[in-house]
């Protein structure tokens, strides 16, 4: 049966843990272990996961070239664990340790350090909630997913710029895509941590959109103001996706459509 917590029920052994020492790089190591198993619910990996889980023997750490740094973090990140749930006073969150470990194996041996570190880039920056994918319409989405061996569950797409969680029940192959509230939600606290302030302004959508595809090497968010409004401009640098969300979303659920 499906454990639809799995991913979460560990964040608070890391919780107890980052409260214990406040040492930097006791805290890097924490931090890196909350990120994996966000990273494997965000981008829809939760079954591939559990089957990951499932099998005999979880495999052995893989390395990819220009990924050695990230590969050794993990590495690092897995031994410190291996000792906590070694040692004797964790035995009541032995099994949840294990889950730790198992996520950061699981990326390990999936190769998949070079997306692990654009989500690690992305939400180190601050960017708006994870996609992991965009379309200009909700038939496109469908026919997407339709198409995919194991369709992501629990991650967010975009459809028209607007967010929508991909829901998918592996039992019924059900797939359901609802319209999410996460890109309100952040536009409402980002404007309370970071005030707007434009590093571009211009008179027209169609002029903020010509500058946004100009750039070459977009910053995953900035403040820009269009006939006197301020949006966000955000690139998604994982599907290679840029985007202008005006803040009034935040209060109103309005959507700028940029392509």
């Amino acid at each position: 049966m499906t454990n639809y917590t799995l991913l979460s029920d560990p964040q608070p052994v890391i919780g107890r843990q980052w409260s214990k020492d406040s040492s930097s790089e006791r805290r890097r190591l924490l931090s890196l272990a909350r990120d994996a198993l966000l990273f494997i619910e965000v981008t829809g990996q939760r079954y591939r996961f559990e089957d990951f889980r499932g099998s005999p023997g979880p495999g052995v750490p893989l390395r990819a070239e220009g990924s050695t740094r990230l590969a050794e973090r993990l590495n690092e990140t897995e031994g410190f664990f291996t000792q906590l749930r070694d040692d004797p006073e964790s035995s009541e969150d032995r099994a949840l340790i294990q889950v730790i470990l198992d996520a950061l194996r699981f990326i390990s041996s999936t190769a998949q350090y070079g997306a692990f570190g654009e989500y690690l880039q992305h939400t180190e920056a601050g960017g708006p909630p994870y996609v992991v994918a965009a379309f200009t319409t909700m038939g496109e989405a469908e026919a997407w997913l339709n198409q995919l061996p194991q369709p992501p569950d629990s991650a967010n797409i975009l459809i028209a710029n607007t967010y929508h969680d991909v829901v998918h029940d592996s039992e019924t192959h059900v797939i359901r895509l609802p319209r999410s509230r996460a890109l309100e939600h952040y536009l409402a606290e980002l404007e309370a941590a970071q005030p707007p302030g434009a590093v571009a302004s211009f008179g027209s959508l169609e002029e903020a959109v010509a500058w946004l595809q100009s750039q070459s090497d977009p910053a995953t968010w900035a403040w820009v103001s269009i006939a006197d409004e301020f949006y966000v401009a955000a690139y998604y640098r994982n599907i290679h996706f840029r985007a202008l969300y005006p803040l009034s979303m935040s209060k109103s659920g309005d959507v700028a459509h940029t392509g």
